[in-house]
């Protein structure tokens, strides 16, 4: 930087020039005299290193360089109001030396935190909002803000807070407004999905304030919320019981899924086994069904037969005799069934037997 090697330059050619000319007096006097060395003090080559180091010193005071992230207020002599209108952005500047002089500020994002943690917030301890909800309950707010100088008002902060911009400008407004808007929530919205609602009115009210007052706003970051140890306590016991009835009730709802899964199941079997049942009484009709015409038209071609030869019947009715009974006994009162053969003549005619006569029967092997 060239206004650093320039200070660094002065300071040393001050330095050289005070040893010189201190060794050159001191030599002087011991040779010469008092006198002679304090008339030598203002010869040429004393007067001649003393004016160009003078000269360096102006260069040096009169630039000034500002870096990329910050921005230069110019406080002037030479102004009626005491300063420059526009401020300095980065870059090499020049000034009027001993009439004006530069103030630096950051531009970059700054981080200002409250937290209850003692290392973690700007300010050490306990730093966290205290805030009273709608419904009374005490909460503890953490929070950060993100924010930046406008480079275009840094003329008025420094105006109007000059370096304490954060104490007396960040830290009040972000306390107050976040204590005010917290009143009106009760802590059951803090504590539900009411607290998104809460951080994005924050952030919009300080965005707004922050403009205002020559700040740039980038985000604001609700960290956490702390409640009263009672409140605590009976949240987290509202929670337990809550847990033990989603338990319950999802046991209930597997016994009733288990319940409705028997009671399917036996409605499953029954319907199956009364449509099997269905199904064998139908196999069994259809068998019967499928008989009874088999039957019938059997018996109708019997009738046919019999319509058409009277005597099959007859046949028939041999036909089941036992083949091996040539002779058969009958009681004397049983009808006969055949018909009877025209009677043979006298001479033909075979002996007549008695009821108590027997024959004997001719049986074939």
């Amino acid at each position: 930087m060239i206004d650093s090697i320039l200070d660094l330059i002065t300071t040393l050619a001050w330095l050289l020039l005070a040893a010189s000319t201190t060794a050159f007096f001191v030599r002087t006097a011991w040779q010469k005299g008092i006198k002679v060395a304090i008339v030598r003090l203002l010869s040429f080559r004393i007067l001649l290193p003393l004016l160009l180091v003078l000269c360096l010193g102006i260069l040096s005071a009169s630039l000034v360089f500002i870096e990329p992230q910050k921005v230069g207020v110019v406080i002037s002599v030479t102004s009626a109001e005491g300063f420059r209108y526009q401020p300095f952005r980065s870059g090499l500047h020049w000034i009027i030396p001993m009439a004006e002089h530069v103030i630096t500020y950051p531009i970059s994002w700054q981080n200002y935190t409250i937290s209850n943690k003692p290392m973690e917030g700007m300010e050490l301890g306990d730093d966290s909002i205290v805030a009273r909800t709608k419904d009374g309950q005490e909460v503890s707010i953490d929070c950060s803000v993100i924010f930046r100088l406008d480079p275009e008002q840094v003329i008025w902060v420094h105006i109007s807070w000059q370096d304490r911009y954060i104490q007396d400008l960040v830290r009040p407004v972000v306390r107050g407004v976040v204590r005010t808007k917290v009143a009106d929530f009760t802590v059951e919205e803090v504590n539900s999905n009411k607290r998104g609602d809460l951080e994005a009115f924050l952030d919009r009210r300080l965005r707004e304030l922050f403009e205002d007052k020559g700040l740039i706003l980038d985000q604001f970051i609700l960290r956490n919320i702390a409640f009263s140890p009672e409140y605590a306590d009976a949240v987290e016991q509202k929670q337990v019981a809550e847990q033990i009835k989603m338990q319950r009730d999802h046991e209930a709802e597997q016994i009733r899924r288990l319940a409705r899964g028997q009671a399917d199941r036996v409605i499953i079997l029954a319907e199956a086994e009364a449509q099997s049942i269905e199904i064998k009484a139908q196999a069994e009709a259809n068998a019967r069904l499928i008989q009874a015409e088999a039957e019938a038209k059997a018996l109708k071609l019997i009738a046919d037969a019999l319509a058409q030869n009277s005597d099959l019947l007859t046949y028939q009715y041999i036909n089941k005799l036992s083949p091996n009974i040539s002779v058969m006994l009958l009681p004397s009162d049983t009808p006969l069934l055949l018909p009877m053969p025209t009677p043979p003549s006298p001479a033909e005619a075979s002996p007549i037997l008695t009821p108590t006569e027997t024959l004997t029967p001719t049986l074939t092997p």
